[in-house]
């Protein structure tokens, strides 16, 4: 089968297309005909060796995570039929023709094989960090980055719970808040006194997806940090703050994010020879939508 490879770190001229053989499914797994794969910063980050301390791989590699596509086989136990649309998470690279994966669930109808690679990792990371926030209804929430892919799943589920949602953005994304039912408020300097103009009663917890420096203004506006936490920003570890990474992976967030049916914003899709420059722009930070490779 045709996959994108690195055999070893580097900048994106280290992913090659190659012909590796096709995986076999194991007890619980499934063989799935890829045809959309997700592209994420993590993959990157990966790729360029900024992850070997602690998420070492071994060469050659399959980049990718998440996937969608149409179940090719089955192994003993695995649930599922030949034919069958699923997504989630694979047990293999996903910038390939087939992937092995055993947390998938079927795909909805409604959803495209694209915007069902939106979901896994976003919406698993925005609920976890709401979770962990103990986001109640009632309460006043900002969010960081409310326009990007985690973003907007968190500011649509706190917003669903009944807690007011402060959403920075950029200038031209404002708009695109206030319609996920946020107060939107542009980023940059001054947002501070923005954000206390928007809620002059407080607010009650920050969740930064954006990683901007704004961790220590966070700080002050909410008089503590017991309920700030950043998944986007590493300097939260030298100033004893919260980063939250990891989380669970599994078939039963992925019917949680089903049922929530939420908005999903997709950006460029990328032909799968195509992942060097899927990278180049999911490292500007500005793709404005979901990036995806598109195999099948």
């Amino acid at each position: 089968m045709r996959a994108i490879t690195i055999t070893e770190y580097g900048d994106t001229d280290v992913l090659r297309s190659a012909e590796v053989p096709v995986p076999e499914p194991g007890p619980g797994q499934v063989r799935v005909a890829v045809k959309a794969a997700g592209v994420n910063p993590i993959d990157w980050k990966i790729r360029s060796g900024g992850m070997a301390e602690v998420r070492p791989v071994e060469f050659p590699h399959i980049l990718g995570l998440e996937l969608a596509g149409v179940v090719d086989a089955v192994g003993e136990g695995a649930g599922f039929a030949v034919g069958d649309e699923v997504f989630g998470w694979s047990d293999t690279g996903t910038y390939a023709e087939y992937a092995l994966a055993t947390k998938v669930i079927r795909k909805p109808a409604g959803l495209s094989f694209a915007e069902a690679t939106a979901l896994p990792i976003a919406g698993e990371t925005a609920l976890r960090v709401l979770g962990e926030l103990e986001v109640k209804p009632g309460e006043t929430v900002v969010v960081h980055g409310a326009s990007g892919q985690v973003g907007r799943f968190a500011t649509q589920a706190a917003v669903a719970l009944g807690a007011t949602v402060i959403g920075l953005a950029g200038a031209s994304s404002l708009d695109e808040v206030k319609a996920l039912g946020a107060i939107p408020v542009q980023y940059g300097e001054g947002w501070v006194s923005r954000v206390h103009s928007a809620a002059p009663d407080g607010v009650d917890a920050v969740f930064d997806a954006a990683g901007f420096g704004v961790l220590g203004d966070s700080v002050a506006l909410l008089g503590s940090p017991d309920r700030l936490i950043t998944i986007a920003d590493p300097a939260a570890f030298a100033q004893g703050l919260k980063f939250s990474a990891g989380g669970e992976e599994s078939a039963a967030v992925l019917e949680d994010l089903v049922s929530r049916e939420l908005k999903i914003k997709l950006g460029r899709g990328y032909a799968l020879d195509d992942a060097a420059a899927a990278h180049r722009e999911s490292e500007t930070g500005h793709a404005g939508g979901k990036i995806t490779l598109t195999v099948g």
